[in-house]
């Protein structure tokens, strides 16, 4: 059974057996990350946008691991052309690997690179990551759309982790509003009380979510599905 570990704001890994994934490695300069990006052994790199706090630490870790870098078209090129290995996607496109099989979704966000966020690294994306025989949703940065319906209907979702830090994302009753049309077994809520703009409460976004369990996580914190 895959193992789900938070690292803070919206890194986690999924580990099944030899294979080890990390979705936006935002760690040496994250103020609440469990660990910094050179502790960090993976196979897989899976980036939602070319945002600094998704981006991260990505590229130094794809150097020294050898792991594969997994993004948008524009971003994955991007992360090429500073000497990673890439596997480039897009919105709606799915992908056999050898631990199991991604999709890319919609997301409404921005998704610039660089001090500035100037560059541009194609659309912002969530994953649909399937391991061990369990569907994991990472929606990434993004607002409510009622194609979250969709998404739930097509796919049987045991866990999703969704933003609730509200300014940049969905803030809380959105991010309830989305369990409901996802319909995942399992939530855990990202993407707040990094800084004070996105600070939230995520007792009261459990207290708020019907038919799914809601998971806390301190950063560090593991759970298997």
């Amino acid at each position: 059974m895959p193992e789900v570990k938070f690292y803070g704001h919206a890194c986690v890994s999924i580990t099944e057996g030899k294979y080890k994934l990390i979705i936006d490695p935002f760690l040496n300069d994250n103020p609440q990350a469990s660990a910094k990006a050179d502790s960090i052994d993976v196979n897989y790199i899976l980036i939602t946008h070319g945002h600094s706090d998704h981006f991260g630490d990505a590229i130094s870790i794809a150097k020294r691991t050898g792991a594969l870098i997994i993004a948008n078209f524009e971003l994955a090129n991007l992360c090429a052309s500073q000497g990673a290995d890439i596997h480039p996607m897009h919105i709606g496109g799915a992908h056999n690997f050898d631990f199991g099989r991604v999709k890319l979704t919609i997301a409404h966000h921005g998704g610039g690179y660089g001090p500035d966020a100037s560059r541009y690294t194609g659309p912002p994306v969530g994953f649909l990551v399937t391991i061990g025989g369990k569907t994991i949703y990472h929606s990434g940065d993004t607002g409510l759309f009622y194609d979250m319906k969709l998404i739930g209907e097509m796919n049987n979702i045991d866990l999703a982790f969704l933003p609730i830090g509200d300014n940049f994302t969905m803030g809380i009753d959105d991010a309830v509003k989305a369990v409901e049309l996802l319909k995942p077994k399992k939530v855990v809520p990202l993407h707040y009380d990094t800084w004070d703009i996105i600070h939230s409460d995520p007792k009261e976004f459990a207290s708020k979510v019907k038919d799914a369990e809601v998971i806390i996580l301190k950063p560090g914190d593991s759970i298997t599905i």
